[in-house]
């Protein structure tokens, strides 16, 4: 079975783990969703990830942070550009996520960005997801 969307696949993953607070999810791995989780875990709303080899493309195991209460750090995770409709921005476009309170995830030329690196390098690109 094919998947069509496996970056939509990776935020359901992670937002179904967290919503049953589970410690950690796993899920195939690519070389975007590395760099996708590395901009996660400098914002804080990951613990740390792991690249697990095997004799395919190699699966992610993600270890999920939670604040208080057991409530995940991640609220949500929501895909904006998708397959069937890319959205681009340019750098005086950048969304704010809930007024600066969420973060914006953005390919760029320079890679995978944070809204607020792409504001300061003054880069646009393709806006992957938003995060809260």
């Amino acid at each position: 079975m094919s998947i069509t969307d496996p970056l939509a696949d990776m935020f359901t993953v992670i937002r179904n783990a967290g919503n049953a607070k589970k410690d950690k999810a796993e899920f195939p791995s690519s070389k975007l969703k590395i760099e996708i989780l590395n901009a996660l875990k400098k914002e804080g709303y990951i613990k740390n990830y792991k690249y697990i080899s095997d004799k395919k493309q190699g699966r992610v195991r993600v270890y999920l942070r939670f604040r208080k209460e057991k409530r995940p750090a991640i609220t949500n995770l929501k895909r904006i550009s998708k397959p069937g409709l890319r959205i681009y921005v340019s750098k005086d476009e950048i969304p704010r996520v809930l007024g600066g309170m969420g973060t914006a995830i953005i390919s760029t030329p320079s890679g995978i960005l944070t809204d607020r690196q792409a504001r300061n390098q003054g880069i646009g690109g393709e806006v992957i997801c938003y995060v809260w």
